[in-house]
């Protein structure tokens, strides 16, 4: 199995490597450079089984080099291995398009479970991150849903919201909808009373953020 550590500290990137090669069923490179990697890529000089990018490189860091690489490898089985707190970095590794993460000081034993589970197509989440995870969520959706009660938008506002996300004039929602513009602007401008917000671009980010725009979503 085929291993890819790209990390800018040659010495942690060789220790990474050293501690691998101790399962026999691994065969680990190191690479400094992530522009090199994608060139080794793109060429097929190079075919890897899972790739261990560093979070931070001066040059391109682990998160870019993820993307280009799934680019080329949309299959690409990547983890993000870092020495920081990855709870504050847990959106943009997710968004990026890996596999899974893990910390430098990681132990053997958790290094191999995170490498099986992300070839697995698992990931491994440490229970403080997962237990945050869960209390921002449920209290986001909490909210969320409270102040979508709160606000009361009935089916003609909402509708109308919909036109002005897909960018129709006043006088376009009229026609589509089958009602005067008056009426038209009558409903919205009650819809930015009911949403607090004095313009269609800010009427446009508060409906996204509720989720009222259920085609355009």
């Amino acid at each position: 199995m085929r291993i890819l550590i790209v990390d800018d500290h040659p010495a942690v990137g060789e220790g990474t490597k050293a501690m691998l090669q101790q399962e026999e069923e691994f065969d680990v490179d190191v690479m400094v450079d992530g522009r090199k990697v994608i060139e080794a890529i793109q060429t097929k000089q190079e075919s890897y089984d899972l790739f261990l990018f560093d979070l931070y490189m001066p040059d391109m860091n682990g998160l870019e080099l993820t993307k280009q690489i799934r680019r080329v490898l949309p299959d690409a089985v990547i983890l993000i291995y870092t020495g920081f707190d990855i709870s504050d970095h847990f959106n943009m590794v997710v968004e990026a398009g890996a596999s899974g993460f893990l910390s430098k000081t990681a132990s053997k034993s958790q290094l191999l479970r995170a490498i099986y589970c992300a070839l697995d197509e698992e990931t491994v989440i440490p229970l403080s991150l997962f237990r945050q995870l869960r209390k921002v969520n449920l209290g986001q959706l909490n909210a969320q849903d409270a102040e979508v009660e709160d606000l009361h938008i009935n089916e003609k506002e909402q509708s109308i919201l919909e036109q002005v996300h897909r960018g129709f004039t006043n006088r376009e929602i009229a026609l589509e909808l089958h009602m005067s513009q008056r009426t038209v602007e009558h409903h919205l401008t009650k819809a930015f009373q009911k949403l607090s917000v004095r313009s269609r671009t800010e009427a446009m980010l508060k409906a996204k953020e509720l989720g009222l725009l259920r085609t355009l979503s």
